[in-house]
């Protein structure tokens, strides 16, 4: 009896995730201004593995990246947009329906959401106030300078990185992004 229940809700919980939309060219610059681009594999100052646009690796040498290694600026673009699929995928799964967010503001939180990782966005205050109805952008503009640490201590480049999300999430823009249609 169990596992015909569990057979039967598995359909439905798999036609309930939606696919996010790709980000704006806006979204990539900044990311990719961030990230900087290695053609070689690297560690990442922290032990990771990375290559391109600040791609985890498997391993030290990044078997699992399916580009010619050094990578050109285009496979470490295309590398980059692969990425980041998954993280625009969170983002819109982890904003409940009501949340209205245009290009700009979506492309902001998939790249805060590239940097802390999904687990950290999904369980973040920021989603919470934004499901719950707060206004977005003073959630955004309160929420995303919070997360400028590493190890304990307040990190520059995050510290940058913060701002530059909040100002993209400002940023005026007409085309829609969230909700989207699943």
């Amino acid at each position: 009896m169990l596992s015909t229940i569990l057979i039967t809700l598995i359909p439905t919980l798999t036609a309930a995730a939606c696919v996010g939309p790709a980000v704006n060219t806006a979204t990539l610059d900044l990311i990719k201004g961030f990230e900087g681009f290695r053609a070689d594999p690297y560690d990442d100052g922290f032990g990771n593995p990375t290559i391109g646009y600040g791609h985890l690796c498997s391993d030290s040498s990044c078997s699992d990246v399916g580009y010619p290694i050094p990578l050109s600026d285009e496979s470490g673009t295309q590398l980059l947009a692969d990425d980041l699929s998954g993280f625009q995928d969170a983002v819109t799964n982890a904003l409940a329906e009501p949340v209205v967010l245009n290009d700009n503001q979506y492309g902001a939180l998939v790249s805060w959401t590239f940097n802390v990782g999904s687990g950290n966005m999904g369980s973040s205050s920021l989603v919470s106030r934004m499901n719950a109805g707060e206004e977005v952008g003073a959630v955004a503009t309160e929420e995303l300078p919070k997360w400028v640490y590493a190890n304990g201590e307040v990190v520059d480049g995050l510290v940058r990185r913060r701002d530059a999300e909040v100002a993209l999430f400002n940023t005026a823009s007409s085309v829609g992004a969230l909700p989207v249609a699943c």
